[in-house]
């Protein structure tokens, strides 16, 4: 893998929302206005800055021999009130492309507005409606939040019958371009401790993954 560059990152480790540890009781979604990180992570880049954030319903995968159906049945919760799905550490489901991994690799996706939204793949965008591997042919979105959309529009609402009419950088708690992908890595950061990280960054998400899938055998 070539690297153009070598990021020096500092962490802070105190998780100010789930520093206790994630509770399936403590999902809120508030929790995401000053989100801070819970994991180490190593940032791979942005394929796109796209501010655009679609959503599909859950429901719509039905083979429960796939990767996906498995990884929703048994590791995510649909959350009663906004109809977010999120997992036990509460990041939340979304589709995204090929170049980033497998299912269930989690990410923390950093928006220039500060924001940062912890998130797990749980689905993925289909090779002919993303042919880059990174955003929406049809809308250039790279993050689509898998929902509940029922509940979801009881929530958010939306004037032309989509949750935040269609796109969730309407809300305020997720608008933004993306700045930065980090892959989250299986450590906890440690309260009260700041980690001075070097993190290799390679051109792209793409960079990243097709070096692994070299050292994997593929997927």
């Amino acid at each position: 893998m070539k690297l153009n560059k070598i990021v020096k990152t500092v962490i802070a480790a105190a998780a100010l929302v789930f520093s206790a540890g994630f509770k399936t009781e403590d999902f809120s979604i508030t929790a995401f206005k000053n989100y801070e990180r819970e994991f180490k992570s190593k940032s791979i880049g942005a394929c796109s800055s796209s501010s655009t954030k679609t959503y599909e319903d859950y429901r719509m995968i039905t083979d429960p021999q796939s990767r996906q159906y498995r990884h929703i049945h048994t590791h995510m919760t649909v959350d009663d009130t906004t109809g977010f799905l999120y997992d036990e550490d509460g990041f939340i489901g979304v589709a995204l492309g090929y170049q980033f991994g497998e299912i269930g690799t989690r990410y923390y996706i950093v928006l220039d507005t500060g924001i940062i939204l912890p998130v797990v793949k749980i689905d993925a965008k289909a090779a002919v409606d993303a042919t880059d591997g990174c955003s929406a042919n049809l809308n250039a979105s790279v993050i689509e939040f898998v929902i509940d959309s029922e509940k979801a529009y009881e929530y958010f609402g939306g004037g032309n019958g989509l949750v935040n009419n269609g796109n969730y950088n309407n809300y305020s708690y997720f608008n933004g371009r993306i700045l930065d992908f980090e892959l989250v890595l299986d450590e906890k950061l440690e309260d009260g401790v700041t980690y001075d990280l070097d993190i290799e960054q390679p051109e792209n998400t793409k960079d990243y993954f097709e070096e692994e899938r070299v050292v994997q055998g593929g997927y």
